[in-house]
């Protein structure tokens, strides 16, 4: 019997390119492969899972008997974003792709947004979070003015000095944004992104917090709700789904702040999912391209995954993906289109079952629906019987 499933998902952690990765300009990707080919990855225990042995993957030893479930997974739909890939996990198919903005928004959006600002916006185009603030920081103090920008994928960023522009009142304006982007301007994400320092020495807060669209139909989390089931938000996952479907969370600063939150509802009664996202893979040394940072935070992960498995009950199962890539070898910062690595464990599952490559992230959301016994999704396909004992 499985009453509890405790799903991570490792923002960004890709493991190669898919068949199409060519129209997102992304061949050669593989986030995993590429920084143990440059740096070296010392990841034992989910390589005891089954990690290295997934199909496709590379420059990982493989061990001869993996004690749990593994293979790899692609994406369905049209894109390589979070909430794309989340959605699809979930049971959403997207066929349509976010609106992006390569050349920055239009005015019709930005004379909207500073009518009720009150005040112009700087930037205004595509950039990297760090270095933007870097630009335009010393600006923005002077000036109470926002720094608005956005990137490859579709969001609605805005960067204000804490001291400058309260957090409360930043939270305000990201609401407001997220109203008004609707119809042919429904970015997928407005994010809050708070700083601090001085000129030179600027630095991103753990106060962001990101605005998305409502999910547009019901969803596994939203089944599960609905069926009596917990439904705990570690981390980003209550922004990503704009509170759908959930039925408690917290947020976290970093990623062992969100697996302590994770062991602290597993050492809890509770019976359905805690479904986490550690999202430092992506936001802190994928988009900056800082290999080195990337492996030490897979290795650290790695380091604590035998404290989630200890502290799992025997009607546990533990399930470890991706939702897309973000390969720090690659030029550019942005995301990239990825098969995802699938890792399963827990009492009630056998060992050493390759479930080779999956055609959608819905299986998984798939697969949780059968465990609890809800209405099927409209895409993907379980892969329960393959796995359970």
């Amino acid at each position: 019997m499985i009453n509890r499933v405790i799903w991570i998902i490792l923002d960004s952690v890709g493991m190669g390119e898919l068949p199409d990765a060519a129209k997102f300009g992304d061949v050669g990707s593989h986030t995993i492969g590429n920084i143990a080919k440059e740096y070296g990855l010392d990841i034992p225990n989910m390589r005891k899972l089954g990690l290295a042995n997934i199909e496709g993957m590379i420059n990982l030893e493989q061990v001869k008997q993996p004690k749990g479930v593994y293979g790899r997974v692609a994406e369905l739909s049209n894109g390589k974003d979070t909430t794309i890939g989340h959605w699809e996990m979930v049971g959403i198919y997207s066929p349509v792709a976010f609106p992006t903005y390569p050349d920055g928004f239009p005015s019709e959006i930005t004379d909207q947004f500073e009518a009720f600002v009150g005040k112009k916006i700087l930037a205004n185009k595509p950039a990297s979070g760090t270095a933007i603030i870097e630009e335009l920081g010393k600006e923005h103090m002077e000036t109470g003015r926002p720094i608005v920008y956005t990137s490859a994928d579709s969001v609605f960023q805005i960067a204000a000095h804490e001291d400058i522009i309260s957090i409360e009142k930043l939270y305000e304006m990201c609401r407001q944004a997220r109203d008004m982007l609707t119809g042919e301007h429904a970015v997928a994400r407005v994010i809050a992104r708070p700083f601090k320092g001085e000129p030179g020495s600027f630095y991103r807060t753990a106060n962001r917090r990101d605005f998305s669209l409502t999910p547009p139909e019901a969803t596994v989390l939203d089944n599960m709700k609905a069926h009596g089931l917990d439904v705990i938000g570690v981390g980003k996952i209550e922004d990503i789904f704009s509170g759908k479907g959930i039925t408690e969370a917290i947020h976290t600063k970093d990623n062992m702040d969100g697996v302590d939150g994770t062991i602290a509802y597993m050492k809890k009664d509770n019976k359905g999912l805690i479904f986490t996202n550690l999202v430092e893979f992506d936001s802190k040394w994928g988009h900056r391209n800082d290999v080195e940072g990337y492996a030490k935070g897979l290795e650290a992960f790695d380091a604590r995954l035998p404290e989630i498995i200890e502290n799992m009950k025997d009607t546990d199962i533990l399930i470890i993906n991706a939702d897309h890539g973000c390969d720090p070898t690659m030029p550019g910062s942005d995301h990239s289109r990825e098969y995802v690595p699938l890792l399963a464990y827990g009492k009630p599952l056998k060992e050493n079952v390759d479930l080779k490559t999956r055609k959608t992230f819905a299986d998984i959301g798939q697969t949780i629906s059968d465990i609890f016994n809800l209405e099927a999704l409209k895409i993907g396909e379980s892969f329960l019987k393959e796995m359970k004992k």
